[in-house]
């Protein structure tokens, strides 16, 4: 069987890249600077590879995101050097909760990375002895990653870059004993690699997927768990496609695993184990893998302190977002209150093909990617037909290649790239509004009749902290809109995400503002729940909240809408993974608010009040030019409630300081990784 990758493979045909050395100390006598028999002296551990000297086949990378290439004759004393337990020397690996990454991962890390890779095809080999010494004690207990470090890994250098193995250690607080398990994530079939997962195989103790049911519950300490420091050691084996693990540790019993590199046990859905389903489905992670998995990829081994725990929000990603304490990622912080992660290495060996290349197109690709900047419009190619309005009042007309970092950029969550919506509760906002946003504007304009279609895949990050709960307005973002540019210049159609302070959950709903017949100082809203409540549904006082939504969407929870107008009709879905598919249909040229009669008692409940009662033009919005909107539209103000209590949130504000709003959450902020615009298309 011959694989692309390697043109040919020499299966019986390896070499020794790298031996086992166990430097002891050596006893020498001497005599002023001559050797006698009177005196001992102990050699004197320099450097890494004075105690483990095969690093002369690596590149290491530092928990500064910083590639120092071979790391023979180095040593850094933040993150790379020795030490001797009293015993023995060791090797130690120390990497911060925050620091710069590598390549596009969330986590810090100090560590070794192989400089050739090999075909799962061919042999190769892994083994080290090691003591985990410390990991973080801040975090999300209920974020699989968190208190973990990686050990071990063989990472893929081609396709989606996956990794068939992790080895991880996990404790936590509070706890003697820690688990120790491994991890094989799927080669994910397909070119969107946002789908993938991983398998846990608990060795002693838990597997990853054993999490707290709250921020700072914990799951009993396992009985048959690895205290810090206590020496363990493992075995990676590669032989004919095939993956070989052996897991040692004295006292404790030894354990061995193999799983196929080659043939995918996971190639359907109905593949895909429970453990998978109950924690990396609920985040939109529900791939299948390619059906030889990892046959036609070059492998590569990894080894060292790759630190699991994140300062990142964790609903940025409830698997692999710790929140941790970071210090704003000063080191030295991070270090005196035990904010890293710490591994000791004794020895280590590896052995590979004779077939085996060159690793650089790895390195060349991540190296430094960190810092690169990768633009909204990479992430979303739909923005070359929109200009935009950010929350300091800026119009930007062309969205290629640009970014302003406090108001539109881009974020990678571990898992996909998205581009992020971000505005204050008080800014510059457009000439007939009171709310700042950072809002995509569609340069199309089409009348309903010729028709128009948007959709977006968007999670609201942050809503405001702060405002007036009887104000229908406050603590709301709108996500995407229809907006008329003739006549009042209306909104047949905005999408809101709101949720109140304290409340897990918000309510997604749309409102419809009527295109006002005469006056357009009498026209209002009327809302319709998608997940959650309506806008009407409001506080008796000032800081009284209504009861959370039970069936509501949480911040950082996906969900995804289509806006399509075809022949004058608006059809609306809504859908969100473990939340009912809505769908909703409007008629946006003939109203059916011609007459005071007609005008729903939701509209008296909250508009009236304020003067805001009037009816609808008989042929609604047709024949008016409208345009699509996108973005982050805070609907949290600053504005004296007694102005308004459906639109004057009477929010905190800050004078307007953009660092303080933002510092305090007092701001919106909404994340989008698709959005498509274009033509009506008949509805299904």
């Amino acid at each position: 069987m011959i694989h692309k990758f390697f043109k040919s493979i020499l299966v019986n045909s390896v070499f020794v890249i790298g031996a086992l050395f166990i430097l002891k100390s050596c006893s020498f006598l001497k005599k002023g600077n001559s050797v006698n028999d009177n005196e001992q002296i102990v050699t004197k551990v320099n450097v890494p590879n004075d105690v483990i000297p095969f690093f002369q086949h690596w590149n290491l990378i530092l928990g500064d995101g910083s590639n120092v290439g071979k790391a023979t004759n180095f040593e850094d004393k933040d993150f790379f050097y020795t030490s001797n337990d009293g015993k023995d020397d060791w090797v130690v690996f120390k990497t911060p909760n925050a620091g710069n990454t590598h390549g596009t991962s969330n986590n810090t890390r100090t560590e070794l990375a192989q400089l050739k890779k090999w075909s799962p095809m061919t042999d190769a080999s892994l083994n080290a002895t090691l003591k985990v010494m410390n990991v973080a004690n801040t975090g999300d207990a209920r974020v699989a990653a968190t208190y973990s470090v990686v050990i071990g890994q063989i990472h893929s250098a081609d396709g989606h870059e996956n990794e068939p193995l992790k080895i991880f250690y996990k404790k936590f607080p509070g706890h003697n004993k820690g688990s120790v398990f491994w991890n094989y994530e799927i080669n994910t079939f397909g070119d969107d690699n946002s789908g993938r997962w991983d398998y846990s195989y608990p060795v002693w103790g838990y597997d990853f997927s054993v999490v707290g049911n709250d921020a700072s519950a914990y799951p009993p300490e396992p009985e048959d768990g690895i205290e810090l420091g206590e020496e363990i050691s493992y075995e990676v084996t590669i032989k004919d496609g095939m993956m070989y693990l052996t897991f040692k540790s004295k006292g404790h019993e030894t354990k061995t695993f193999t799983k196929n590199l080659i043939d995918s046990e996971y190639k359907n859905k109905e593949d895909m184990p429970e453990q998978v389903k109950n924690l990396f489905v609920p985040i939109g992670q529900d791939g299948v893998e390619q059906e030889n998995a990892y046959a036609d990829e070059g492998l590569f081994f990894k080894l060292g302190s790759y630190n699991q725990t994140n300062g990142k929000d964790p609903k940025v990603n409830k698997v692999w977002c710790s929140g941790a304490e970071t210090h704003g990622g000063d080191i030295q912080k991070q270090y005196a209150d035990g904010n890293y992660a710490e591994v000791w290495f004794k020895t280590a060996e590896i052995e590979v093909s004779e077939e085996a290349i060159s690793n650089e197109g790895y390195f060349t690709a991540n190296d430094g990617l960190s810092d690169k900047t990768v633009f909204p419009s990479e992430v979303i190619p739909a923005l070359d037909k929109f200009k935009m309005l950010m929350g300091d009042g800026t119009h930007v007309d062309d969205l290629i290649d640009f970014e302003h970092k406090d108001f539109f950029y881009t974020v990678i969550d571990g898992t996909r790239r998205w581009v992020v919506y971000k505005t204050p509760n008080s800014g510059v906002t457009s000439k007939n509004s009171s709310n700042t946003r950072t809002e995509l504007h569609e340069k199309r304009e089409w009348t309903p009749e010729e028709g128009g279609r948007l959709t977006g895949t968007c999670r609201v990050m942050q809503v405001s902290v702060s405002g007036d709960a009887r104000v229908a307005a406050s603590y709301a973002t709108v996500v995407g809109q229809i907006h008329s540019g003739e006549g009042h210049e209306n909104e047949p159609l905005k999408i809101f995400y709101k949720k109140y302070p304290g409340h897990d959950k918000g309510s997604v709903f749309w409102n419809y503002e009527i295109n006002t017949e005469g006056s357009n100082s009498k026209r209002w809203d009327y809302s319709t729940a998608v997940w959650g409540n309506d806008m009407s549904v409001i506080g008796s006082t000032k800081n009284d909240f209504p009861d959370e939504p039970s069936e509501g969407i949480e911040l950082g929870e996906e969900f995804s809408y289509e806006v399509n107008v075809y022949n004058g009709i608006m059809y609306l879905t809504f859908k969100s993974e473990g939340h009912e598919t809505k769908t909703f249909t409007k008629n946006l040229i003939v109203s059916e608010y011609v007459n005071r009669a007609d005008i729903p008692d939701q509209v008296m409940k909250i508009f009236a009040p304020i003067g805001q009662d009037g009816t609808e033009q008989v042929n609604a919005y047709k024949g008016e030019l409208n345009y699509f909107k996108q973005g982050a539209y805070n609907q949290t103000n600053g504005k004296d409630p007694e102005k308004s209590r459906v639109w004057c949130a009477g929010a905190e504000t800050y004078g307007g300081d953009l660092q303080k709003q933002y510092e305090n959450g007092c701001y919106t902020e909404v994340w989008f990784r698709d959005t498509t615009v274009g033509p009506g298309v008949p509805p299904k």
